[in-house]
């Protein structure tokens, strides 16, 4: 019974990733409940360093420093997740502390879902309205009609 109903979870509009179940995205709500976001963080960072920095608010599960997938650099964030979430809680207190000569930022970790899209991002939407509205400009300007 449980099978039957968590495919016919997976196929609702709401999860646009096929495979997806409910409990899947539970589970990760759960782990980012334990998580923190790490921002302006050193691009000589390693994981290592930021684990020992965080060890004074409990223990850690994992360190994730995100790099650009194609040039491999680190791009000066990471995500932390705990074993506990009071350890998150307890993190949350070393906002705005200076680690490798950069005041870091400590924010709790978002949880992203399926096919929600947050940002609103258009491309280069901007860009093409501007050129659009200058082209009008542009042509609307040389049909002034001069009579009086």
């Amino acid at each position: 019974m449980k099978k039957v109903q968590l495919e016919a979870e997976s196929s609702l509009p709401g999860n646009s990733e096929p495979g997806v179940s409910s409990k899947e995205i539970h589970n990760k709500a759960e782990s980012d409940q334990k998580s923190i976001y790490v921002g302006n963080v050193d691009y000589g960072a390693t994981a290592e360093e930021l684990e020992s920095f965080f060890l004074c608010c409990g223990k850690i599960k994992r360190v994730t420093i995100i790099c650009d997938r194609f040039s491999g650099y680190p791009k000066g964030y990471a995500y932390i997740e705990f074993e506990e979430q009071s350890s998150m809680k307890a993190a949350m207190s070393l906002n705005r502390i200076l680690f490798r000569g950069r005041v870091i930022k400590v924010l709790p970790k978002r949880t992203n879902l399926p096919g929600i899209n947050t940002t609103n991002r258009g491309g280069y939407q901007g860009h093409f309205q501007a050129c659009r509205r200058m082209t009008q400009w542009a042509s609307s300007y040389g049909k002034q009609s001069t009579s009086a």
